[in-house]
This record gives C-alpha cells, structure tokens and sequence, in this order.
C-alpha cells in the first residue's frame, strides 16, 4: 500500500459510487469515504435492485470490514468538507444529477485545503464538451460543464471520466422502455440501429477510474471509456442477443422526428431515459476523435483491464 495515493469517494454509496470503492480497495489505494451523520432511509427506492442488494448500512459496514476509513461529514458542512480533504490525496465525486451544481463547494474544499493532486468531478457518462443532446438531459450534461469551467478556472488538477452507457441502464433491456430485461419477442429501435454506441458495466467503470487515478498521464485529460468489444451498434447487440435465445425479434425502427415526440410527450424518468437513448443512438454523442494532447483512451491506456464484454453481460438473461 506504501506509495499509493489516498482516495476520497464521495457518493460512495450510489449505483457508481460503491464500484469506485471496492475498485479503489482491490487496487491497494488507501480508501476513504465521506459519510453523513444522518439514519439511512430504508424505504429509499433502489433503481437496479440486482445490482445493489445491500443497503447503505450495510454497504457502509462492508467497507469499514475491508479496512475503507468512513469520515463523518457533509458537502453543506464546508469546514468537515475541508478537514476530510486534507486527509487525502484524489478526490472522485459520484454525486447523482441534483448535486452536479453542488460541486462548487467541493472545489471550493478543495482550493482551502491546498493538497489535493487530483479532482474527477461526477461525470461518468458521455464527454459533456461533445454532445448533441435534447432536454431534459441537456440542461444536466451543460450544468456538469459549467463544473469543468469552474475547475479548470480555479486551477485545480482534475480528470474527466466519460464512460457513455451504463450496462445497468441501457443493455438491461435493449434501450427499452418500462422493461427490466431484454425483449423476446418485438423491439423498438431510435433511428436506423447502425450507429456506434459504447457500453461498459458499472463495476468496470469504477476498475478505470480507478486505474485513471493511479496515471500521471491522466492529469487535466479526460478518460474514455470505449472498449473495442463493447463499442457496438444496437442492431449489432440485437443480432447477438437473437443468437443467444435462438430467436428473430420483430424490429420496430422510430425516426427522429418520432423519438423527440415521445421525448416531448412523456413524464420523468422515461423522458430522461429517451433523451440518453436519442443521445448515443441517433444524435451519434459516442462517435468521436480521440485527442492525445486532452484525451486518453481507457482501452489503450490500461490494456491489461479484463473488462466484461457486452456478449458475457447478455448471457445473465438468457
């Protein structure tokens, strides 16, 4: 453990969160996470269940077994904010979408305590300075632009992770809508199926983020995650779910002009989910150059990272 640097999760407890610990854990990092001082709310509804059965206390406990040191302290407490920072070296926040705004305090922590060698502000999605996307999504991916400004104006050292679809959120169920798993019998497809969209499971997520942290050559770069396997079409994952069941589903293909309509029409969190779907299916969001001088490719980057494939992610639900 000698050498390595101190790391501090905030949101340690959320869907990206606890993948970020246990990665950080696994690679040997001191491990540190912020803990509020309040009883956690045990009818707090849980979006992926399978993928986060424990709950926060045990989570929490979990971590305190495995040697992770819990600080007590709040993001709206600036003074507990600081004194945990100065404890460590990289700070990673997994706040949710209501809290991207609230970073400002964390930079704010972070300027006070003068120690930090690393900031990954919470981003963990598609490279928010390359979007094209609709409301209600826009207004989240401009305001966590606005906190890479106010980083980089600040001067503080950071690193952007973009690691486009989660696996819990869009390969659960083919991009659909109100269904937990993939479809077997029609599917409906945003725009015409053949653009590239990047995947990646959110306990892969946190091993690069993880490995991002321990790079110098990550310092005030973004980090894409768009493994080779897993940087597919839809048509492209549809055709290998239908190898798996032995069965051809009837295909559904909704053009844009339809696709913003439903967008339009439907309340929260379906609204959302379609905006996300419109962004990578058909406004094309994870097709993009790599720049060496501001970019590092997460596949290439730590090549040796056995990440689990979209094909091995698929077979769960067979």
């Amino acid at each position: 453990m000698a050498g390595k640097d101190r790391i501090l999760v905030l949101g340690p407890t959320g869907a990206i969160g606890r993948h970020i610990v246990w990665a950080s854990v696994k690679a040997g990092n001191p491990t540190y996470v912020l803990v509020r001082d309040t009883p956690a709310n045990v009818n707090k509804p849980r979006l992926v269940t399978a993928a986060n059965p424990e709950t926060r206390d045990e989570l929490l406990q979990n971590f305190q077994n495995s040697g992770v040191f819990l600080i007590q302290g709040d993001m709206n407490d600036h003074q507990s904010l600081v004194n945990a920072i100065k404890q460590v070296d990289v700070v990673i926040c997994s706040f949710g979408r209501l809290l991207i705004e609230d970073q400002v305090k964390i930079i704010a922590a972070i300027k006070e305590a003068g120690n930090v060698k690393r900031f990954f502000p919470s981003e963990f999605g598609l490279d928010v300075d390359r979007h094209d996307a609709v409301e209600p999504v826009r207004e989240v991916f401009e305001e966590k632009a606005k906190i890479r400004r106010v980083i980089e104006a600040e001067g503080v050292p950071y690193t952007y992770l973009c690691c486009h679809a989660f696996t819990g959120y869009f390969l659960r169920n083919l991009a659909q809508i109100d269904i937990t798993v993939p479809p077997r019998d029609k599917i409906f497809i945003q725009g015409d199926g053949n653009v590239k969209g990047a995947y990646v499971t959110e306990a892969d997520v946190g091993t690069f983020t993880i490995e991002a942290a321990n790079d110098p050559n990550a310092l005030n770069k973004a980090v894409h995650i768009r493994l080779p396997a897993n940087y597919l079409t839809l048509n492209e994952i549809v055709s290998m779910w239908e190898k798996k069941i032995g069965k051809t589903l009837e295909k559904i293909y909704v053009p844009e002009e339809e696709v913003l309509k439903q967008i339009k029409e439907s309340s929260f969190p379906n609204n959302y989910l379609l905006a996300l779907y419109h962004s990578q299916q058909i406004r094309k969001d994870a097709v993009y150059e790599i720049d060496p001088a501001r970019d590092v490719e997460a596949s290439e980057a730590y090549p040796y990272v056995k990440y689990s494939t979209v094909d091995e992610y698929l077979n769960q639900f067979v």
